[in-house]
C-alpha cells in the first residue's frame, strides 16, 4: 500500500484551487484531479471534488475564458466550479457553502463529522489554514 496516496483514498471531500492566470496550476488540478479518481476507483461512494479558480481579481490575465473551464469542470469531469478572489474576500464563503451543497446532493449526512464547520459559514468566520 502507498502511504502517499492514503489522504487521497480517505478524504471524505476535496477542494482542488488553480491560479485563473496561471495555465500549469491548472494543469497540475487536472494530475491531482486524475489521480483522486484512480485511487478512488471501486470506492462505495463518490466524494464531492470542487475546482476553485483563485485570483479572480486578475480576470483580465486569466489564460483561458471562465466558461471554458466551467463547461470542461461541471460537464466533463462532474465536479463543482467556483472563482473566488482572497486578496477581496469575494466567493470564499460561496466556495464552502457550494462544497456542503455538493456533498449533501451526494448523500453524505449533514451532521457527518468532516463537513460540520461549527458556524463557519457565517459572514467574517471563515478560517483557511
Amino acid at each position: 500500500m502507498d502511504l502517499r496516496c492514503r489522504g487521497v483514498r480517505n478524504a471524505n471531500a476535496y477542494i482542488l484551487v488553480y491560479d485563473i492566470c496561471c495555465v500549469e496550476s491548472f494543469e497540475y488540478v487536472k494530475m491531482i484531479r486524475q489521480q483522486i479518481m484512480e485511487h478512488r476507483e471501486g470506492s462505495s461512494h463518490e466524494v464531492p471534488i470542487l475546482v476553485v479558480g483563485s485570483k479572480r481579481d486578475l480576470q483580465r490575465q486569466r489564460f483561458t475564458p471562465r466558461r471554458a473551464v466551467s463547461v470542461l469542470v461541471k460537464k466533463t469531469w462532474k465536479c463543482g466550479y467556483v472563482e473566488c478572489s482572497a486578496k477581496f474576500n469575494w466567493h470564499v464563503i460561496l466556495l464552502f457553502k457550494e462544497l456542503l451543497g455538493i456533498a449533501v446532493a451526494r448523500g453524505l449526512r449533514q451532521n457527518h463529522t468532516s463537513i460540520r464547520l461549527q458556524g463557519a459559514l457565517q459572514r467574517n468566520r471563515c478560517s483557511v489554514m
